[in-house]
């Protein structure tokens, strides 16, 4: 054992002596990226299509989406993504909806057939949701409920419980639509407006209050993990927090295997932005895959989130990943294979995705505790050369590290071979990127064919105010060949700058932090009805087809041409344009909460409740809504609450409150700095090193201007 304690102080001497060299600490960047919308609910038929794929898919929950993906659910069928801690966007039968532009100040999306519903409980400071639709585009920079129907030639729109929007027409003459109000906009270029009262929910708007839940329900979770984590409401359903005397309170899953370890139900899928991404099979397969670091303590593992940071990052993955093995691994899947294995507490991820320079480097974006290399623990704006980074604490642990052949790496549900601990401590860690090209087949989440959209319904072209993204040069660089999209680019219209979540901001134009998502859990742990879907009928625009069916002809897309999506392939080639460069990384600032297991303090109520909705003049009303179907779903351990049925009244949250005054903050403050924490205790007592960069301490986002900790 005396080699490895001269390893152990060799590392200490090279990372307190890299510590002190001018800059190197300034010169890994803090962010990746921004966190993608994730498919939370899927009932009934839904598909999925990513740009480059053979085909549609059936959808799968937990599938992180990017810029360019689509979804399409088939009768009586409903789908829900949720967009941020405290923000869903759903859909019902027979609509298309389309991830457009995921920026850190808006997430764009478009809606060209069915309808569609965009529940906020809180909007950060400067970000805002748009919907894009043939007549209209509608951006929503406050809470509130919000109701988008589309049909043939006409868009309908509902603002309730105090939301406010912004409506702009083909004509560029933006509207404001006030707290439960309904627009009715018929014709695209020469638009025609009419405004009413908002008509009372039907069931489908009692479906999406049930899944939003109510406030004053507080999750357990959020002692102990973030507000800005999204997905851990799952946690309450699916496992049980214990405290353990190393790492603080960690996460226990429910109904796991003996033999079970993190990262082995589920599968590689490449995303355009952040390369390969797990998606797991379980429920609650988001959160703890995406942020935090999974222990192994007394015979159990635990997902351990780290003490509570202002900003949190999501990560495709937190895994070590590992090459060719030394001599004497003795593995039945044949060589080249590549395995991984989850981080320990406090363990750098190594990024195979991102910007030159960031890639390849130790990272602990979102971490808020120690941070240990090779089981010591160093000072927070120490440099450590990467190859010096050899040792990964969960490879100790029997049928931890999982292998697979790489020509079957990212190709669906394949057979994991788990390494004994022996065999794990022979592998050579990689750092940085795979090698490991993707295929169309590596683009879904699960195999198979599934239900397309009519073309008709596909190939409608939409009102903007922002051109989309486009990740085809992502896509081509990985030996993807996307094909080109028949969908006619979007009309483009000018609209003001969304202020974003109707906050004030505190002195200095920094907005004022989130309140806790006590308000945002959802009750979804009971048995209920199938959620209710609207009318069945269809705008006149096409019928939906099998796979294999011909494709109908689309007579769209006479309009001057804009920067274009890759879409599915069955769609005839047109030429394409240079897009936009990727979304700049959000900005944010770690801190970590003081005291483990307090409650978050109170920093904002919701507004206040005002009478039942006054009844309104005649207007025109949405044909009526047949009553759900009592069917379980899938995606989630039970079914949401059952709908009310015959003549609904409005639900308490559907009410209008009393309307607060819009805030005037500019758009691009940003959120309180905060002072970091006290420190928590590290996975083992580990030896220290002293040694720190220069200018360690404060900093500014060479991109944002936000101020960096640590």
């Amino acid at each position: 054992m005396g080699w490895k304690r001269l390893a152990t102080t060799a590392l200490a001497l090279l990372v307190a002596l890299a510590g002190r060299v001018p800059g190197a600490a300034a010169a890994i960047p803090r962010e990746a990226g921004p966190t993608p919308p994730r498919l939370s609910f899927t009932d009934g038929e839904v598909s999925f299509w990513r740009p480059g794929a053979e085909d549609w898919a059936p959808a799968k929950v937990n599938t992180p989406l990017a810029a360019g993906d689509s979804l399409y659910t088939g009768d009586g069928a409903n789908l829900e993504l949720q967009v941020g801690p405290s923000a869903f966007v759903r859909a019902g039968a027979g609509t298309e909806l389309g991830v457009e532009s995921l920026e850190s100040d808006l997430q764009q999306f478009k809606l060209t057939a069915g309808h569609a519903a965009v529940d906020v409980r809180r909007l950060p400071q400067g970000q805002a949701i748009e919907v894009d639709t043939p007549n209209g585009a509608f951006t929503i920079d406050r809470p509130g409920y919000y109701r988008i129907d589309v049909d043939q030639d006409r868009t309908t729109f509902t603002t309730r419980r105090g939301g406010e929007a912004t409506l702009v027409p083909a004509n560029g003459e933006a509207t404001d639509v006030g707290p439960d109000k309904q627009v009715v906009l018929e014709g695209s270029d020469t638009p025609q407006l009419a405004t009413n009262a908002a008509p009372d929910p039907d069931e489908w708007d009692h479906w999406n209050l049930d899944r939003s839940g109510h406030e004053g329900e507080p999750s357990p979770s959020t002692r102990y993990v973030s507000p800005e984590v999204t997905g851990a409401e799952d946690l309450d359903r699916n496992g049980e927090w214990r405290e353990t005397p190393r790492y603080g309170h960690v996460w226990v899953p429910h109904e796991v295997p003996p033999d079970w370890a993190p990262y082995s139900t589920g599968r590689w899928i490449w995303d355009p932005y952040y390369g390969w991404t797990w998606v797991d099979d379980a429920p609650w397969g988001w959160a703890p895959y995406h942020y935090g670091r999974w222990v192994y303590a007394d015979s159990f593992w635990g997902w351990a989130p780290g003490p509570v940071v202002v900003a949190p990052v999501y990560a495709p993955a937190l895994v070590a990943f590992f090459g060719a093995p030394g001599v004497g691994v003795s593995v039945s899947v044949g060589f080249p294979f590549v395995s991984w294995v989850a981080l320990g507490f406090g363990e750098p991820v190594i990024p195979w995705w991102g910007p030159v320079g960031f890639v390849g480097t130790c990272w602990w974006g979102g971490w808020g505790g120690p941070r240990i290399v090779n089981n010591v623990v160093i000072q927070h704006n120490t440099y450590v050369n990467v190859r010096n980074v050899t040792v990964f604490q969960n490879t100790r642990v029997n049928h931890a590290v999982l292998a697979v052949h790489r020509d079957h790496f990212g190709q669906g549900h394949v057979e994991h071979v788990r390494l004994t601990a022996a065999d794990a401590q022979r592998l050579r860690p990689i750092h940085g990127q795979l090698g490991v090209k993707p295929t169309p087949a590596s683009l879904v989440a699960k195999e198979g064919h599934a239900l397309r959209p009519p073309q008709a319904v596909h190939a409608r072209p939409v009102v903007a105010t922002r051109p989309p993204q486009d990740h085809s040069q992502h896509l081509r660089a990985a030996g993807l060949n996307p094909a080109s999209s028949a969908t006619p680019p979007p009309r483009l219209v000018h609209a003001p700058r969304p202020q974003g979540g109707g906050r004030q901001a505190s002195p200095g134009g920094r907005a004022t932090p989130p309140p806790p998502p006590g308000a945002e859990h959802r009750r979804l742990g009971q048995a209920g009805a199938r959620p209710a879907p609207p009318s069945q009928r269809r705008p006149d625009v096409g019928q939906p087809r099998a796979h294999g069916a011909p494709q109908a002809p689309t007579g769209a897309g006479n309009r001057a041409r804009a920067p274009e999506r890759p879409a599915p392939p069955a769609a005839p080639r047109r030429a394409e344009h240079a897009r936009p460069a990727p979304p700049s990384p959000p900005r944010g600032v770690e801190r970590e909460r003081p005291g483990r297991g307090a409650s978050p303090p109170q920093l904002g109520a919701s507004p206040p409740r005002a009478p039942r909705e006054r009844a309104s003049a005649p207007r025109p009303r949405p044909a009526p809504r047949p009553a759900p179907r009592e069917k379980p779903h899938q995606g989630q351990p039970g079914a949401p609450p059952s709908a009310r049925r015959g003549a609904p009244s409005p639900p308490r949250a559907l009410v209008a409150p009393a309307r607060p005054e819009r805030s005037r903050t500019p758009a691009g403050a940003r959120p309180n700095e905060g002072r970091a924490g006290p420190d928590t205790r590290s996975a083992s007592p580990p030896r220290a090193a002293h040694g720190t960069a220069h200018g360690e301490g404060t900093r500014r986002h060479p991109a944002s201007g936000a101020r960096l900790s640590g």
